[in-house]
């Protein structure tokens, strides 16, 4: 990037300096005007330069947060590099920009009929959940990482807290308005790290016996790259490398299980939250070998040049046409078991010995698929004859006996709430009990479950505690979703418990404060779990007909 003294080039943007703001570090005041409208609004004041091994970087501040957007942690992955291990970017000696979010990777459709139900709950959902933007801003160029911190160059060496974004491993961003790191950082005192990395075909192609080693897990050795930049330059941001927390909701909870089993992972992270993502397995070598050799014959590419020569669109445009292809936990893209990046499955059968010393805590809603059903044309129209039909499908002949489980746990449910009950229970909830179950076996570090209760009360409640519910509440952010999460001083308290509870935890590894009812490990003589609602409390063995029934 080039600048001199007055002026910073960023992607597409070039800032001068006025009266208003100053640099990052520097001593004189200035502003800072932007020649063309920027993508989100700007912070309003000050900010600092500050060193990183590549070159040093500028950002803005806002109400005493430190904001820096759009890092590059990595080379560009384009030409010869696609499909190859990230690699070291060239290094730069004026300030780069860190005024704008850096390029979502390249995405595949997002997910979740809940944004085509009639009524307020497509808007809602659409102030937290910024995919479109996503879209326009998509680029293979997409190593790009943002910090927010209290302060610069004080010496406190503060908690970091490292978001992996969720979307599976076929779209996403760390952009969302979810994801803002503005209020933990102000009212946590930690350092707050989002980014984004290489999803589906781009990610996840496993080329390794063209030439390509680690293919199939390019978009997970993405996240190594961004675990390394952490460590080497974020004292420079006020944090400590010594205190790393990684945490993700949906396919970000699964990249923190696969970073777990993950050798070249170990050592750069302290603890891990696995939010309705319980990533226990990969995709074994053989299939996904199998799978990039249809997707290649799809693209009409012979061999890896080829493949790297090809437009982005046009494999994107394959990546879409086989979607249901494979993948991690049945997901169309993800990590591969290939012996050496991934030796192993995260937890299946057991888990993997390399994250044994690493403290967890796991959990999944209380109707994760809600979000994912209720814009169906069967939505509220499913009667108990076509429910019944519905659960025949599932493995086991267990669905009978899972509905009438259900029943008794919420007799006011209709079929299609039954339904997504079951849904729910054979993804999430038995995946997060299996990890739990398996965390705790290896008697290392302490495991912790959560199942977040709290309903959303837009359009009367239909979504009940969908998937994606406890993400604001995480992060302390229910002001950037007014329709969907409303206003009630009760929400408020409970954002500033479940903020407090995620920090707890990613000062010490355990969740417990003065705001939370005691929270002990899970093992499975007690099962003890946490619910989290506005009378959140500590439930043993919580729906536990439910659990022995899918554990038979």
């Amino acid at each position: 990037m080039r600048g001199s003294k007055n002026q910073v080039r960023s992607e597409g943007a070039e800032i001068s300096i006025g009266r208003r703001g100053v640099l990052a570090g520097a001593a004189a005041a200035v502003s800072l005007a932007v020649t063309r409208a920027p993508a989100e609004p700007i912070a309003t004041s000050a900010t600092g330069i500050v060193a990183t091994s590549h070159g040093p970087v500028i950002g803005l501040v806002s109400e005493g947060i430190q904001t820096f957007k759009g890092l590059r942690y990595a080379a560009p992955p384009l030409g010869r590099l696609r499909f190859m291990p990230p690699s070291e970017p060239s290094a730069w000696t004026e300030p780069a920009s860190g005024l704008f979010y850096g390029a979502a990777a390249m995405q595949l459709a997002s997910g979740g009929s809940a944004v085509s139900y009639p009524g307020d709950v497509g808007a809602a959902l659409g102030q937290g959940m910024d995919s479109p933007q996503d879209v326009v801003r998509q680029h293979e160029d997409c190593l790009f990482l943002n910090v927010w911190t209290p302060a610069l160059g004080d010496g406190r060496k503060r908690p970091v807290m490292v978001w992996l974004h969720g979307g599976g491993f076929n779209y996403g961003s760390g952009s969302w308005p979810f994801y803002d790191g503005h209020n933990l950082a102000k009212r946590h005192d930690v350092v707050v790290v989002t980014l984004n990395h290489r999803l589906n075909i781009f990610g996840y192609l496993e080329l390794s016996d063209l030439g390509a080693p680690g293919s199939g897990n390019a978009g997970m050795l993405d996240l190594v790259a961004a675990l390394r930049w952490v460590r080497d330059n974020i004292a420079g941001f006020g944090g400590d490398a010594g205190n790393v927390t990684i945490f993700g909701q949906s396919g970000g909870g699964a990249k923190v299980s696969t970073l777990l089993a993950m050798p070249a992972a170990k050592g750069l992270f302290h603890r891990g939250i696995i939010e309705s993502g319980p990533g226990l397995r990969g995709m074994p070598q053989p299939a996904a070998a199998a799978f990039a050799r249809t997707v290649m014959k799809d693209a009409g590419a012979a061999d890896l040049p080829a493949l790297q020569a090809l437009s982005a669109d046009r494999l994107l445009a394959v990546a879409q046409m086989r979607g249901g292809g494979g993948g991690f936990s049945g997901l169309r893209w993800g990590p591969v078991v290939d012996g050496k990046v991934l030796p192993e499955n995260p937890f299946d059968p057991v888990a993997s010995p390399l994250g044994a010393a690493v403290p967890v805590m796991v959990g999944c809603t209380a109707n994760e698929q809600t979000l994912y059903n209720v814009g169906q044309p069967w939505w509220g129209k499913l009667t108990d004859a076509e429910l019944d039909e519905k659960v025949k499908l599932i493995p086991g002949g267990k669905g009978p006996a899972l509905v009438a489980a259900f029943r008794k746990l919420h007799p006011d449910h209709s079929p299609s709430y039954l339904y997504t009950d079951v849904a729910g229970a054979l993804g999430a909830f038995n995946g997060s009990v299996l990890l739990a179950e398996r965390k705790a076996a290896q008697h290392a570090a302490p495991v912790y479950l959560y199942i977040w209760e709290w309903g959303a009360p837009v359009d009367g409640g239909i979504l009940k505690a969908p998937h994606t519910m406890e993400i604001p509440f995480a992060f302390d952010n229910i002001d950037k979703g007014p329709i969907l999460l409303g206003s009630a001083p009760s929400t408020q308290a409970l954002a500033h418990q479940t903020s407090s509870t995620w920090v707890a935890f990613a000062r010490a590894g355990d969740p417990n404060h003065p705001r939370l009812p005691h929270w002990p490990p899970y093992d499975a003589d007690r099962r003890s779990t946490m619910i989290f609602n506005i009378d959140s409390r500590v439930v043993d063995d919580p729906n536990s007909e439910v659990r022995r029934i899918l554990q038979s």
